[in-house]
């Protein structure tokens, strides 16, 4: 096979929502060789006027799988959904693992681009196949949550496709929804959380987008067997990684302990980085928990088809019930330590009703924080957290503040103790104590969020100030490569044993000549296309920094505040 026949399979899907209308698009020279991340945000800064309303006709909604998607390499199956975020009023790229991604390579999606909206007030399925678009009537989903619509869903399409879905709050356009895909085993619990995509999704008149590759062949390979060589070594690197056996048997949720151990656990609105309860809510004790209750239980669980990490996880109730899949570290900071409340339960249950909702567990724990310091809660009591996220589905006054993020809430309560940048909530990694993450936060593109270049494993004092923004830039080049691949960021550990098999894969699977650095080369032209979104959309380097009470409020036990330096912040993306 030649590399034209490789890149020929690929098109792009163009749909206009106001005309209800399908164009297949050759790929542009400039966007051929990018996948996930950077072609969403190359895609944005050439078509999408900067300026414009996040939530109106001339913002686009677009779904662009990594370069490597399409034929179940472990842990590489990712899809990339960008759009300019309500949230932050910048650009924003938010990536899931499951099966959409899959399908939309076998349908030879190079990316799907959403323009203009359906008329107001109608809410449709948008059905994608071999056979091109149908719009079907979506009004009997209708403010359904998100695991009731998807059995309806499965009913009327099938089990075998992939959905792309929104629960209430996109439908109601919160700021803080996300999108939501069915993971291998067609659970809605892989979701693109962050920056208020969801309500994009909502803006335009969509619940459900329904990918169905029936018919459809695997992509091409250009030479097979130097494929399956890189394949088999990546593999080999993956398996022999002491990191992929802690993340198959305790989750995400590791990383409980390791936060607490360095003072950087966010606990109730991050007015401390320890909690008395860190334990209990840990991975090692969850495993614990899960393997004593058995029934629906299940401590290691792959999101999508082919992966051998199986970082997930199904937690049950006492009686074996499943409650929720999967309960992540993110979820167990913001809306556990963060909130007081020291029991996996109770934590699950909330998990739970923010799946359904369609909401960012991260942006709902840290508005639910700032409403705690409010007053309009006490920390520790899950009850009254989940009684505000009621007020979330019955669409009250406070329901809608809660629901666009933890910014608004706290500017409605007049909180000053709010942990945002660019108006997007912090993950659970204090910054004041983990500062290389700190300028992660301060600096990306994408407002505050971890897995744009999270240092909590790097071998350094992280309350040191000093080369945090060096290892900052490095990591933020790096995830913007991987999320540019398609690659979850776990998949890391094989990779940097091996990294020539990123460029060999490439190669192999399209025929193209790059050079050794391929992930970095990524890395650096999406985050550059980001930033020069950003710019054009107003920010500047005053909207890179940290708030200014993290910089003068002292964080126990380390008794620190962040104190990188405002030169080191501005010259993060100085390469």
């Amino acid at each position: 096979m030649s590399s034209v026949e490789a890149e020929d399979f690929y098109r792009i899907w163009r749909i206009d929502l106001s005309q209800q209308s399908l164009k297949y698009e050759p790929v542009p020279s400039a966007w051929l060789k990018l996948g996930g991340r950077a072609l969403s945000a190359r895609i944005m800064l050439d078509e999408v006027p900067p300026l414009c309303e996040p939530m109106g006709s001339n913002n686009k909604l677009i779904f662009a799988p990594g370069l490597f998607v399409g034929h179940m390499l472990s842990s590489c199956d990712r899809i990339s959904i960008g759009a300019k975020s309500p949230l932050t009023g910048g650009i924003k790229e938010a990536n899931a693992g499951g099966s959409t991604g899959l399908q939309m390579a076998f349908l030879g999606m190079k990316a799907l681009i959403l323009e203009g909206q359906l008329p107001e007030g109608l809410l449709q399925v948008l059905v994608l196949s071999k056979a091109g678009v149908r719009f079907d009537d979506g009004q009997d989903l209708t403010s359904k949550g998100v695991y009731q619509a998807t059995s309806i869903l499965q009913e009327r399409y099938g089990e075998k496709a992939a959905i792309a879905l929104i629960g209430p709050a996109g439908e109601l356009r919160l700021a803080s929804a996300g999108i939501q895909n069915l993971d291998k085993d067609s659970v809605p619990s892989r979701i693109a959380a962050r920056g208020g995509l969801g309500a994009v999704m909502g803006s335009k008149g969509l619940k459900a987008i329904v990918f169905d590759a029936s018919g459809c062949a695997k992509p091409p390979i250009f030479d097979l067997e130097a494929y399956r060589k890189a394949q088999k070594e990546f593999n080999r690197a993956l398996l022999a990684h002491p990191q992929t056996e802690t993340y198959r048997d305790y989750g995400t949720a590791a990383m409980t302990n390791l936060s607490e151990s360095l003072g950087g656990l966010p606990t109730r609105n991050f007015s401390s980085g320890t909690f008395e309860y860190a334990e209990q809510i840990s991975g090692e004790n969850m495993r614990d928990l899960l393997r004593s209750r058995g029934g629906k239980s299940n401590t290691t669980h792959a999101c999508m088809a082919g992966c051998t990490i199986r970082c997930s996880n199904v937690f049950a109730d006492v009686e074996g019930k499943a409650v929720v899949s999967p309960l992540e570290y993110e979820t167990i900071g913001l809306m556990g330590s963060n909130l007081g409340i020291g029991d996996l339960d109770a934590i699950a249950r909330l998990n739970y009703q923010a799946n359904d909702l369609g909401i960012d567990t991260i942006e709902l724990g840290a508005a639910l924080g700032v409403a705690a310091e409010a007053g309009l809660m006490e920390f520790g009591d899950w009850q009254a957290a989940l009684g505000l996220i009621d007020e979330i589905r019955r669409n009250t006054p406070l329901g809608r503040v809660l629901g666009g993020g933890a910014a608004l809430t706290g500017k409605v309560f007049g909180v000053e103790r709010v942990p945002v940048v660019k108006g997007q909530a912090m993950s659970a990694y204090e910054p004041r104590a983990i500062k290389g993450t700190g300028v992660t936060y301060a600096t990306s593109p994408q407002g505050a969020s971890h897995t744009c270049g999270l240092t909590i494993r790097a071998k350094i004092n992280h309350l040191d100030p000093e080369g945090q923004a060096d290892l900052s830039r490095a990591l933020q080049i790096n995830n913007a490569g991987y999320d540019s691949l398609g690659a979850c960021l776990f998949s890391a550990f094989g990779f940097n044993a091996v990294p020539h098999t990123i460029r060999e894969l490439l190669t192999a699977r399209y025929g193209w000549e790059l050079p050794e650095d391929i992930l970095q080369v990524l890395g650096r032209e999406c985050l550059s296309a980001e930033r020069e979104f950003n710019r054009r959309a107003g920010f500047n380097s005053s909207h890179d920094r940290l708030p200014e009470w993290m910089t003068k409020e002292p964080l126990p036990p380390h008794n620190t505040v962040f104190d990188v330096p405002e030169g080191d912040l501005d010259g993060v993306f100085n390469w």
